[in-house]
């Protein structure tokens, strides 16, 4: 069960690279999972979830503007993955199973960005615009991040 939470939370990353860690540093900080005795017991600290969240409320502010580079590109990409590899751990971490979390994590930063783009394309084309698609992209990965942390617990 917790490498099927690793993948989902990594699917957010690639939806939005910083929702994911900030919702799992919210999970490691209320307590809701033990990373403690962890190398990514620092994810539990009491300022990164405010940090991340910081992060997460930029991206989705930044995501909206027409300048943002497409989430495929070398850059964007890469932190996706590292996203994906950092939250996945860190749920796998819950139950002894770090690496195999930090994997599946990766793996669904790899689907969330590849499926993200294509489902975010095509309600953009139905809209006729990107801003209720990328709206819409927003709500999915916040409630499913929340979601998925909480069923770590």
């Amino acid at each position: 069960m917790f490498l099927l939470l690793a993948l989902l939370i990594g699917v957010i990353s690639g939806l939005r690279t910083m929702t994911a860690p900030a919702a799992v540093a919210w999970g490691a900080a209320l307590g809701w999972f033990d990373v403690s005795q962890t190398q990514l017991a620092f994810m539990g600290y009491r300022w990164t979830p405010w940090i991340f969240t910081i992060l997460a409320i930029v991206e989705l502010i930044a995501d909206q503007l027409p300048s943002t580079p497409s989430r495929k590109v070398p850059m964007q990409f890469s932190a996706r993955i590292v996203s994906g590899a950092l939250s996945g751990a860190a749920i796998g971490a819950a139950s002894s199973l770090l690496f195999g979390g930090l994997i599946a994590g990766v793996i669904g930063a790899v689907i969330g960005t590849y499926g993200g783009a294509a489902a975010r394309s095509r309600l953009a084309a139905s809209f006729g615009r990107d801003l209720p698609a990328a709206l819409i992209e927003d709500a999915v990965a916040v409630i499913g991040a929340v979601l998925i942390v909480g069923a770590v617990s």
